[in-house]
């Protein structure tokens, strides 16, 4: 049995202000657990992005290096250890997600989910992989050179996946979920249940949120337990939470079928469902149809992705940029997929008017690029 919790978080502006969503979080998997064990025993618990500090830094365009050292957390460290001691207790796997610190990369902050096993140790790190334009965190893309001097450029250095009691868990973390290519990086990894929290709204209530995690686990032939938030309060004594994300947390199976959700945001509450993981394993090895990606021709695959696209190592030497700045590089990307012909320029729209007068980023290091003080 497996739930995933839908509760309402508050956004934290200060590190000791975490302990408050961990202790709702508490009370929420507590109540839950004394509901659904009523079936079989729950022995994984995901928590939604942002349960812990929510999106303060992206609201409120932070300064990335103030953020590091004000909010970010260690992993492992206190906040793991308060979900550690309640994994313990309650015998069960609990994934979640903060924006934390790394040891090789001073003065950034990445977002990470990670596994918390029955014994209460961080036994899974997964670093985000795709941001959107109003995320500040650090990827490995931006550090690519470092980071494949750290940890190589195979699938464990982006895709990692870890075997478990339960299966082989691995991670993706909202914006990583509306790529196709990141849950196939896991797949390919042996992954069997993969985390995807957390999306916005209107994208719950207009369907994109289920579409992408039904495609996620069809395409795959895996299972996606997919939380998100109930509700948040942006600041510290906020009286009214606002519900900008919609709830709809949900369990889906290996042939993309919804197996549980709770549509309904505003309250805490949660979804619970059977993960059967020999099953999957029988479909897997049996099926000539569903499986799909035995069949995969992978070297006609390769020449999709010859040329980059988006700007690497473009944190190396500076942290990321906030959100008008950022802004011009992500439109700067749109006009090379003009320029390749994949794009079609709109009528109403000149070439680079969003992004007027800025150099290529790609063309450009980032030691060299002038970065507004903003």
């Amino acid at each position: 049995m497996a739930l995933a919790l839908q509760p309402v978080m508050r956004g934290a502006h200060q590190r000791s202000e975490i302990t408050r969503n961990l202790d709702h979080i508490t009370e929420l998997a507590r109540a839950a657990i004394w509901l659904t064990a009523i079936d079989l025993p729950v022995r994984l618990i995901a928590v939604p992005e942002g349960a812990l500090q929510g999106f303060t830094d992206e609201i409120f365009d932070w300064d990335h290096v103030d953020y590091v050292h004000r909010m970010a957390i260690d992993i492992p460290g206190p906040e793991t250890q308060y979900l550690g001691d309640l994994a313990k207790d309650l015998n069960t796997f609990i994934i979640a997600q903060a924006k934390a610190r790394h040891p090789e990369f001073p003065d950034r902050f990445f977002n990470c989910a990670f596994v918390v096993d029955p014994r209460g140790e961080v036994i899974h790190t997964h670093y985000k992989l795709q941001v959107f334009a109003r995320e500040h965190s650090t990827v490995p893309h931006d550090v690519w050179d470092k980071w494949v001097e750290l940890y190589g450029d195979g699938l464990d250095a982006f895709f990692p996946v870890t075997d478990t009691e339960i299966g082989r868990i691995g991670c993706i973390i909202c914006m990583e979920g509306s790529y196709p290519e990141t849950a196939r990086g896991l797949a390919m990894n042996g992954a069997e249940i993969v985390y995807r929290p957390s999306y916005p709204e209107p994208y719950v209530a207009n369907g994109l949120w289920e579409v992408q995690n039904r495609s996620r686990a069809l395409d795959n032939t895996m299972y996606v337990i997919a939380p998100n938030p109930a509700a948040y309060l942006p600041m510290p004594d906020s009286q009214f939470p606002l519900d900008t994300f919609g709830g709809n947390s949900m369990l889906v199976d290996y042939q993309g079928q919804i197996v549980s959700n709770h549509e309904a945001g505003g309250g805490a509450s949660y979804a619970g469902g059977i993960i059967d993981i020999e099953a999957l394993r029988q479909y897997r090895a049996r099926s000539l149809w569903g499986n799909w990606m035995k069949d995969l021709r992978t070297e006609q695959y390769r020449l999709i992705y010859d040329r980059p696209i988006y700007e690497k190592n473009r944190c190396l030497e500076q942290p990321p940029l906030k959100h008008a700045d950022n802004d011009r590089i992500v439109h700067a990307a749109v006009d090379r997929m003009v320029e390749r012909d994949i794009y079609r320029r709109p009528a109403y729209m000149d070439k680079g008017e969003d992004a007027q007068n800025q150099p290529d980023p790609v063309a450009v290091t980032p030691a060299s690029r002038k970065v507004s003080s903003g």
